[in-house]
């Protein structure tokens, strides 16, 4: 079987990437290994990475479907500065990572997994970053103590209905959880479809 059968495809990628690279552009320091945290299917890694050159993208997933399907995007749109996929869990006290990391990049995991995972994002990034280094987190969040837009509250009920641990974050408690791992909280960005970009610096 080619390598290339295993993508698979995540049609929000499509939709966000070009909006999600702007802020990248901006947030992202000039040079470094960007380690991506639940890569899922590997779209975002191959459009980020010959977007952010002069940067080493290094993807990375707990799922073996997912990785194959990250290797399976490397290979069908190869870029030097991709590296292939790590397994890393967020929720482990140790990530298989070498490479000293400048940035951490998350995107559309923190509502779709246990809190634990939320947690153990934030503890990695205090353990791997350096003084300055740069966490990015995309998604959507509960601001104020309620959903910002009626398909946010939808959503958050479907997450639930298909696992009671997941769902939309209360972004106060995000950043409070931060807070506790030397991670300070730079800017919140409006992003389409009712989602946020969360930057966070390492202090």
């Amino acid at each position: 079987m080619n390598l290339s059968d295993a993508r698979q495809y995540a049609p929000a990628t499509q939709r966000n990437r070009e909006a999600i690279l702007q802020v990248l552009l901006e947030v992202l320091p000039p040079t470094g290994t960007v380690l991506e945290i639940s890569s899922g299917t590997g779209e975002h890694a191959v459009y980020f990475a010959p977007r952010l050159a002069a940067r080493r993208w290094q993807p990375s997933d707990p799922s073996d479907i997912a990785r194959s399907s990250i290797a399976a995007w490397r290979e069908f749109e190869p870029t030097e500065n991709l590296a292939a996929p790590l397994n890393i869990d967020a929720r482990d006290a140790v990530w298989n990572v070498e490479d000293s990391i400048c940035a951490i990049v998350n995107i559309n995991m923190i509502h779709i997994s246990p809190w634990s995972a939320c947690l153990g994002l934030m503890a990695g990034a205090n353990r791997l970053l350096p003084s300055g280094g740069i966490l990015y987190l995309y998604g959507p969040y509960q601001q104020g103590g309620s959903h910002t837009a009626p398909s946010n509250e939808m959503f958050d009920q479907s997450l639930q209905l298909q696992n009671p641990d997941w769902g939309v974050r209360h972004l106060e408690e995000v950043i409070a959880a931060a807070q506790k791992q030397n991670l300070e909280l730079l800017s919140t960005i409006a992003m389409p479809a009712n989602n946020l970009s969360v930057v966070f610096q390492k202090q």
